[in-house]
């Protein structure tokens, strides 16, 4: 059995892992973007039409396992198809519904992009064009994905092949989110292999614990917060409580949160729910400004019994997890540039969370001025988006060609952060015997937090622990 470890290799993003078993049978474990070398929409790094985007024969795969729906994980499954790979990607129901929904969102931008050189006549663009149309996949190659998906159950023993068979844990992180636990029956022997996917955390808004896993001989583990513990240690509902009050109660002021659409929106939207509900919070307008986010709120609550306890409960007791007083969602275009003559104080929520691209850069454009504005950053920001330049106080700011003065305030708080911290990594390697566990390979996480986690992992008592770089094999 070989593993290749072909994404987020010492980096965050762009998972995708490539198990090969006996009688040449190869699975890849996620497919997903590399968005700290591409552009912000998400997609692979430019290509030629000789080259590929993997470093495999796509009509070489046999199956697909998705551990959840985030771009980082899913964003590449369209160029799969589109190379050649005509078999089944296996993930939860939700985690179908909700990939469905990014992926489409990407190929539109995809068009759009596409569209916009068409219409120039300058030959360099055009060239470029003609490239641009060999990388960007559209809304043929996301259907010819999604008509490929078979959802699984989570906690069922599945088998895909003869001596192999796979089982989805819950990995709590985003709604149907999973760890994968695969056995392989191989020369007499069993091997069982962890990919751990994202790990959630304890206590998240609506989301269940993250479940545990047996024991396995090898565990591919994620390090995002390797180095890191979360600084708040309020509750979702105290931190964003405060928050409020501070910029639209005692002063009149406006209030915005950039956020990721899937996820992170829907942990947002039910927190203020239940601060209005059951905190008698004034009704100040909360607005949502993103499309996709009101696509996947439908998703969560279509799977309100994988949710946890709390939300069930509240949901049965208001019939509604994200609609409330003063609550609107906005679809137009037109609606969400409306919102910038809105006089009262405020609360807008809009996409992307690392404010690249998406409608929140009107927003910020809008506000960037307005010393009774707060900008909200309640998640992780690349090096270089313009969420990372706020959050590091740069004086101005150039949004949309027009560099303007940072009069705003700007806030970061990270209870939404939907990934575990060091204590947590630590606590979900420790439920395997140190003295079984045949090694374990950090992945998903920046070089400087595998390190420290590794080292982490040596003061409890594990000690084969691989940092792999990207196209390393290691036979298993």
């Amino acid at each position: 059995m070989k593993l290749s470890f072909l994404g987020a290799a010492r980096q965050v993003t762009g998972s995708m892992y490539l198990l090969e078993v006996q009688d040449d049978y190869r699975i890849l474990i996620d497919c997903g973007s590399d968005l700290e070398r591409s552009s912000s929409n998400g997609q692979a790094p430019p290509t030629t039409p000789a080259t590929s985007f993997f470093p495999f024969e796509a009509s070489g795969i046999n199956l697909v396992l998705l551990t959840h729906a985030h771009v980082d994980h899913s964003g590449n499954l369209p160029n799969l198809y589109r190379e050649g790979y005509e078999g089944q990607i296996l993930c939860t129901e939700p985690t179908f519904a909700l990939t469905e929904i990014l992926l489409k969102d990407a190929a539109t931008i995809n068009q759009k992009r596409i569209n916009d050189l068409n219409a120039s006549k300058k030959k360099r663009v055009k060239d470029r064009q003609a490239k641009m149309q060999n990388d960007l996949y559209l809304e043929r190659q996301v259907r010819d994905a999604m008509e490929n998906v078979v959802p699984i159950a989570f906690n069922r023993r599945f088998r895909v092949h003869e001596g192999l068979d796979v089982t989805f844990i819950p990995a709590g992180h985003l709604l149907g989110a999973a760890h994968i636990v695969i056995n392989v029956f191989e020369n007499g022997e069993r091997k069982s292999i962890c990919f751990s996917g994202d790990i959630g955390r304890k206590n998240y808004p609506l989301l269940i614990d993250p479940a545990p896993v047996p024991p396995v001989d090898y565990l591919i583990c994620e390090s995002t917060y390797g180095n890191r513990l979360h600084e708040n240690t309020e509750t979702p509902e105290e931190a964003l409580a405060d928050v409020i009050k501070r910029t639209c109660i005692d002063i009149p002021g406006r209030l915005i949160i950039p956020s990721f659409s899937v996820g992170r929106t829907q942990a947002l939207l039910y927190t203020l729910n239940k601060l209005y509900s059951e905190h008698n919070f004034p009704p100040i307008k909360v607005f949502s400004d993103s499309p996709m986010a009101y696509d996947s709120s439908r998703v969560y609550t279509k799977n309100i019994r994988l949710l946890n306890k709390e939300a069930r409960d509240f949901y049965e007791e208001n019939e509604a997890l994200f609609d409330f007083e003063n609550f609107t969602f906005l679809e137009s275009t037109k609606a969400s540039k409306a919102v910038s003559d809105y006089n009262e104080p405020c609360i807008i929520i809009s996409s992307s969370g690392m404010v690249q691209g998406g409608r929140v850069e009107h927003h910020i454009a809008a506000n960037i001025g307005n010393p009774y504005c707060t900008i909200l950053m309640i998640g992780y920001c690349a090096e270089g988006t313009l969420g990372w330049r706020l959050l590091n106080g740069q004086p101005t700011l150039t949004i949309k060609g027009k560099e303007q003065a940072v009069n705003a305030r700007v806030e970061k708080i990270d209870v939404f952060s939907g990934h575990g911290d060091q204590n947590d990594l630590i606590n979900f390697v420790k439920m395997q015997p140190a003295d079984s566990l045949r090694k374990v390979f950090l992945v998903h996480g920046e070089l400087s937090g595998m390190e420290a986690f590794r080292e982490a992992l040596a003061e409890v008592g594990y000690n084969q622990v691989e940092i792999p770089t990207k196209g390393q094999t290691y036979e298993l």
